[in-house]
């Protein structure tokens, strides 16, 4: 005698009907483990071979779920939303915290800094519309300022030798693209300016009070320009970084300390804000980078030396 799937039910004369009925109930239970769960016996019931029907429990995945309310899921669940059972917190004490900031001083010092200037921020008083910017740059430089005011020669001659300046810094970077086939460093300037001018457009700022233009500064020709972020500064660190990158040393430091004179110049005229040369600094070193990764998704290769080296003379080649 065979039931639904084939089993053979083997019978003994002493066997009671109930005693068959369990048989055959047991067997077809295990034949539908066998099958695993094909998507039949437990959308179905089985027909056993009295004709009565045998209702089997619906197939759940191991751990049972989530809707019926399985444990297994739950407790993964909450136990990848709980805290470790140790936390890196707990096992720190006054000697690792001491030892932080005194083998890691510079992201100590930058945490003191958070809290010094959100105090600064929530505290310090907001300056009226109807008031100029208050740019400590500004203050810093006002005796320049008054000195190049009174002296207009003084000013244009500044002016001119920051025009020099500048034509420098176009020279080096064609140089490298033109002559040296290196075009990152032209890359990088059209990264910038490119930035540069979408945000002057984006937000034209007022001219600053006191500034000292002069026909012979760059742009030149008293013409209009963008305020943020400063393309000289910007220029000079992309040409210095490129210098260092390629061993060139004492053009870069040469170019750094050129780069801080044109900057203390740019103040003292009102030429721009601080805010502007210190994010034309960021500027070149950001679009430096981004020169960087375009022409190694472009070649699959980074220029040798990979990067620019400001503390040593490795090359960057470590």
């Amino acid at each position: 005698m065979r039931d639904k799937v084939g089993s053979v039910i083997r019978l003994h004369p002493h066997e009671t009907r109930s005693d068959k009925v369990r048989l055959r109930r047991e067997s077809a239970e295990r034949d539908e483990q066998q099958l695993g769960g094909d998507g039949h016996g437990h959308r179905s019931s089985s027909r056993s071979l009295n004709g009565h029907h045998h209702h089997h429990r619906r197939w759940q995945p191991p751990g049972g779920g989530m809707m019926n309310g399985g444990s297994g899921s739950i407790s993964k669940l909450t136990g990848a939303l709980l805290l470790p059972k140790r936390a890196f917190i707990a096992g720190l004490s006054i000697e690792d915290v001491t030892g932080i900031v005194r083998h890691h001083p510079l992201p100590s010092l930058l945490c003191f800094s958070l809290l010094f200037f959100m105090a600064v921020e929530y505290t310090h008083g907001m300056v009226p519309s109807s008031a100029p910017p208050v740019d400590l740059g500004f203050v810093l430089t006002q005796s320049l300022h008054g000195l190049l005011a009174t002296r207009p020669s003084l000013n244009s001659a500044l002016a001119a030798l920051n025009t020099v300046f500048v034509g420098m810094q176009i020279a080096y970077i064609l140089w490298t693209l033109l002559v040296e086939g290196r075009p990152r460093p032209t890359i990088a300037t059209l990264f910038m300016f490119a930035c540069r001018g979408t945000l002057g457009s984006a937000t034209r700022l007022p001219l600053p009070q006191g500034f000292l233009g002069s026909g012979v500064d760059f742009p030149v020709g008293n013409v209009s320009f963008f305020l943020f972020f400063s393309g000289h500064v910007a220029a000079a660190v992309i040409a210095s970084l490129d210098m260092r990158r390629m061993g060139r040393h004492g053009m870069a430091w040469t170019f750094d300390a050129l780069n801080v004179l044109q900057g203390l110049r740019l103040l003292a005229s009102r030429g721009h804000y601080t805010i502007d040369l210190v994010v034309g600094v960021g500027a070149g070193f950001l679009f430096d980078i981004l020169a960087g990764n375009y022409e190694y998704s472009r070649t699959g290769e980074h220029q040798k030396p990979e990067r620019a080296c400001c503390a040593c003379n490795c090359n960057g080649s470590s």
